[in-house]
């Protein structure tokens, strides 16, 4: 196998301590409503992946360049300016779940909230298992 090289690694970190110690406390109620609803979505239970990332379910990529590894299925991360949401492959195809989900910006991978109250979380479901559907359809997804 290939090493990936990824520096986003999979830890033992507990989830419950990553999510308390977050200083902002309405950036803090929102990613433990986050908590729940990726659990609600994914039945899942998160790890941590690197040192700021709560993740649900895993895959194992290989690319057509031989480079392999293992990322988190879905997840999502509190950081000081925003929640970043993760869905993976990326958001390419799901315009028509992001036109009715609020205010959000987007990345590569990621999806900007600056707090969840400025998006509808009945849709936030919706693309989370959207995002899973399409990640399960290239590679193979495992629980977490």
């Amino acid at each position: 196998m290939a090493d990936s090289g990824n520096k986003t690694v999979m830890t033992a970190a507990p989830v419950e301590d990553f999510l308390a110690a977050v200083d902002h406390p309405v950036r803090r109620a929102d990613a433990l409503t986050l908590d729940r609803l990726f659990r609600e979505v994914t039945g899942w239970t998160p790890r941590m992946w690197g040192p700021s990332i709560v993740g649900y379910g895993s895959y194992h990529y290989v690319y057509e360049t031989g480079r392999e590894g293992d990322f988190l299925a879905t997840g999502f991360s509190p950081r000081a300016s925003n929640l970043s949401v993760y869905i993976l492959p990326g958001y390419a195809d799901f315009g028509d779940v992001l036109t009715r989900l609020g205010k959000h910006r987007l990345g590569k991978s990621c999806l900007y909230i600056n707090k969840l109250a400025d998006v509808d979380t009945d849709v936030l479901a919706e693309l989370i298992r959207a995002g899973l559907n399409r990640l399960s359809a290239r590679w193979p997804v495992e629980p977490s």
